[in-house]
């Protein structure tokens, strides 16, 4: 049944009234967007309430000053600024911890450790490295007593050598002795001379080198001994590993029974 005049007006003014209104809410006046129902232009103005971003709050921040008195503000003074701090979420909850900057000694004391700790570093990673090269460069103890009598003989052949070439030198010197004590050498005196002076030279050159070459042989029998003990503790290591991933090496690190009764064999243990 149509609604009389007066009601039909009364609705339309009121309609106008709450388009206004959400219009308003919503930043854009409803009269330049006919047709659009005020239910939508209110559930849209509704949305925009609800997605507006909240408040950003301040973070707080607890402090002790130098007399030991603890304080709770929302910025750190320009006096506190180095000193330590909690920040606190809006619920007194702790979230975050300030240490206090480091005095000159301590900052000096931490780069110390710091170097320390790289230089601790480096040589485990060397060690590694050589242990690594060890056990891939041999399969047995005896590739390294052969490796080691073949470093020593060629050290041995270098001596050899030299002390060869000492004994033409020495020859050599008697025959130059000879000529200079010989008469009416003249003017070659002095060339005989600088040709002795040079062959001593050599002499002591060689002599060095000898005594050089069975210093080196000191040091490379104790380097292939102890090659060879350390490729024994890796060869322990990696087998006792490797018996802890058999059945049986699990039953008995977990205390299952064995040959000697669950115990872990010493070898492992190591």
């Amino acid at each position: 049944m149509p609604f009389p005049r007066d009601d039909r007006q009364q609705r339309e003014t009121s309609l106008r009234c709450d388009l206004r209104v959400a219009g308003t809410a919503s930043g854009r006046d409803p009269a330049c967007a006919p047709g659009v129902p005020a239910i939508a232009i209110a559930l849209l103005a509704l949305a925009a309430c609800i997605f507006l971003p909240p408040t950003v709050r301040a973070a707080t921040y607890k402090w002790v000053d130098d007399q030991g008195k603890v304080h709770y503000t929302d910025k750190m003074p320009p006096e506190a600024v180095n000193k330590g701090s909690i920040e606190l979420n809006k619920q007194g909850v702790p979230i975050k911890k300030n240490d206090p900057a480091l005095t000159p000694e301590q900052r000096r004391a931490r780069e110390v450790e710091e170097e320390r700790t790289r230089q601790a570093a480096k040589i485990r990673d060397e060690i590694q490295r050589k242990d690594r090269a060890l056990l891939q460069t041999y399969t047995n103890e005896g590739e390294i007593d052969l490796s080691k009598k073949r470093a020593l003989r060629t050290i041995d052949g270098q001596i050899q050598s030299a002390e060869a070439y000492i004994v033409t030198l020495e020859k050599r010197k008697q025959e130059i002795a000879g000529r200079v004590a010989a008469p009416g050498n003249g003017p070659s005196a002095q060339g005989l001379e600088r040709e002795m002076a040079n062959v001593n030279e050599e002499l002591e050159r060689q002599g060095a080198l000898i005594a050089a070459k069975r210093k080196e042989i000191v040091v490379v029998t104790a380097r292939y001994d102890a090659d060879k003990q350390r490729w024994r503790e890796l060869r322990t290591i990696a087998e006792a590993q490797s018996a802890d991933t058999t059945p049986a090496g699990k039953a008995m690190a977990t205390g299952g029974t064995g040959g000697n009764g669950g115990a872990v064999p010493a070898s492992i243990k190591k």
